[in-house]
């Protein structure tokens, strides 16, 4: 599975955009590099019933922003995306 697919599988389980948690996980102060990732996927499982795999890949963009290892763009592995840069906008808002 992609990047951006684990995080097309969090919009359809949350029903909330990867940026608008984003933006939610920046008002309880998750982006700040103390926080380890375990109060995030708390929060994430707590709050919206995300398992480990899919709440890593929010916790990479709470963390870390939207830019992914480009080592995966156009491979042929399971992890493989278009983009080293991942949509947070929403899946019916992205560009085809």
């Amino acid at each position: 599975m992609s990047f951006q697919a684990y995080l097309d599988a969090v919009e359809r389980a949350t029903g909330l955009t990867p940026r608008q948690l984003l933006e939610l996980a920046q008002e309880r102060g998750f982006d700040d590099p103390a926080v380890k990732a375990g109060v995030i996927l708390d929060w994430l499982k707590t709050d919206y019933g995300l398992g480990r795999g899919h709440g890593m890949a929010m916790v990479h963009v709470i963390t870390k922003g939207p830019q992914i290892d480009a080592a995966h763009v156009g491979s042929t592995g399971t992890h493989r995306d278009e983009s080293d840069v991942l949509w947070l906008d929403g899946i019916a808002s992205r560009p085809s």
